[in-house]
């Protein structure tokens, strides 16, 4: 198996969140895997993932194409601002409402809606309700932002 790729369905929940990121004096506790958990030809159980996740900030990466990493996330709460100066990032909604906040406005996406934040554009994520959404991003993307 190639290195990078995963082996099935990824034992991704923990008593410890993976990632917990000072921020503006504040410290926010993220559980991100950035490990691939499905390789080509693999089916992808986000729906199972999603439904058995008991985390309230959670992202895995679920595989590559081409240059670019398809993330699952689940987001109750907010992330911090920050911009990727050198990729855009899909955001997907499949369940909630996820809340884009952009510098002078916030957009509301809803199931079977998504938006590309372009390279350099401050953002941050917000979702009042558990919110499962796809995103899609460079494979040089840190998923905790800058």
């Amino acid at each position: 198996m190639p290195e990078g790729w995963g082996r099935g369905l990824p034992p991704v929940w923990s008593a410890e969140p993976r990632g917990r990121i000072g921020y503006h004096g504040a410290c926010m506790d993220y559980n991100i895997h950035p490990d691939i958990a499905y390789r080509p030809l693999e089916i992808i159980e986000a729906g199972r993932l999603a439904d058995e996740c008991p985390e309230k900030w959670w992202n895995q990466s679920l595989c590559r194409v081409n240059d670019c990493v398809v993330r699952l996330g689940l987001f109750e709460g907010e992330f911090h601002w920050h911009r990727h100066d050198r990729e855009d990032e899909l955001f997907f909604v499949l369940e909630g409402r996820l809340l884009l906040d952009l510098e002078g406005r916030t957009v509301e996406l809803v199931p079977r809606q998504g938006m590309v934040v372009p390279r350099g554009v401050r953002h941050r994520t917000r979702a009042e309700i558990r919110t499962v959404v796809l995103m899609v991003e460079a494979a040089t993307v840190e998923p905790t932002g800058d």
